[in-house]
């Protein structure tokens, strides 16, 4: 349960600001909502479980230590990456506006190959290093889909006139604040500190 907790709430931050979202208000304009929806659930899903074995792999394999250090100072690097922000490429706008493909594999398709090396699946291989790799999976998996659910409704709301800035600035301090409290539990466990 904590691993689940913990990744959704992590996938959740990580994904506000984040180009997937884009593509999802770009998709709901275009497709129905609820086909949108699953098309998302499942290719996260999928992109998840890679990043999640992935992740256990490296975490059994290397000193939770040195893994901590690590997983911190990645979360600092995804604190930096969320400030500098996120744009869909050309490619992915296209996909997003002209697919003519059935809507759930074009949506599906799009977001698989979107989250291949994104901050979402970086950031889960990095939890599932220390987590359960279950509860990180569900959890990262629907803390996206959340988080994408969340964006098309306020798209819709808002249209353009999302406070982009202080949503980019409060996912980055939190980003900072996972990566602060991991270096320090890996330094400390690593019996560097006294």
């Amino acid at each position: 349960m904590d691993a689940f907790l913990l990744s959704f709430a992590v996938i959740f931050v990580a994904e506000l600001g984040d180009k997937s979202q884009l593509m999802a208000m770009t998709f709901a304009t275009r497709y129905k909502f609820w086909t949108v929806v699953a098309a998302i659930t499942v290719a996260t899903a999928i992109v998840h479980l890679f990043s999640v074995a992935l992740g256990n792999v490296i975490g059994l394999a290397l000193p939770i230590g040195p893994i901590n250090i690590a997983a911190g100072l990645a979360f600092v690097f995804f604190g930096l990456w969320t400030l500098r922000g996120d744009k869909l490429s050309e490619d992915e706008e296209s996909m997003a506006s002209r697919s003519n493909r059935p809507a759930f594999f074009a949506v599906a398709i799009a977001f698989f190959l979107a989250e291949l090396g994104d901050k979402t699946m970086l950031a889960t291989v990095t939890l599932a290093t220390t987590e359960g790799w279950f509860g990180t999976w569900i959890g990262s998996t629907l803390g996206m889909v959340a988080a994408d659910v969340l964006a098309i409704g306020v798209g819709v709301l808002l249209g353009k006139a999302l406070p982009e800035k202080v949503i980019k600035f409060g996912a980055a301090v939190l980003f900072f604040g996972f990566g602060a409290v991991l270096i320090y539990s890996g330094v400390t466990y690593s019996g560097v500190t006294s």
